[in-house]
């Protein structure tokens, strides 16, 4: 299957996989390699400066459900 479908257009990889671990980590390392790298950093944005505002009122902890901690 190899020998016919293994085209330079359309390449087939094969992974050493005896490792799962670094086999993982190649493969995610192989395929950021493929993609073309640009930088994209945005100019530093200005912000204004933050206005205080005191009629906020938080509600009540026990009327609100919290995403369960486990770190």
């Amino acid at each position: 299957m190899f020998a016919h479908t293994d085209l330079k257009g359309s390449p087939w990889y094969v992974v050493d996989a005896d490792d799962k671990k670094r086999a993982r980590l190649n493969v995610i390392a192989h395929l950021l390699s493929l993609i073309p790298y640009e930088d994209m950093t945005p100019p530093p944005i200005e912000l204004p400066s933050r206005t205080i505002e005191t009629s906020y009122v938080r509600p009540p902890m026990g009327d609100q459900t919290f995403v369960p901690g486990r770190y």
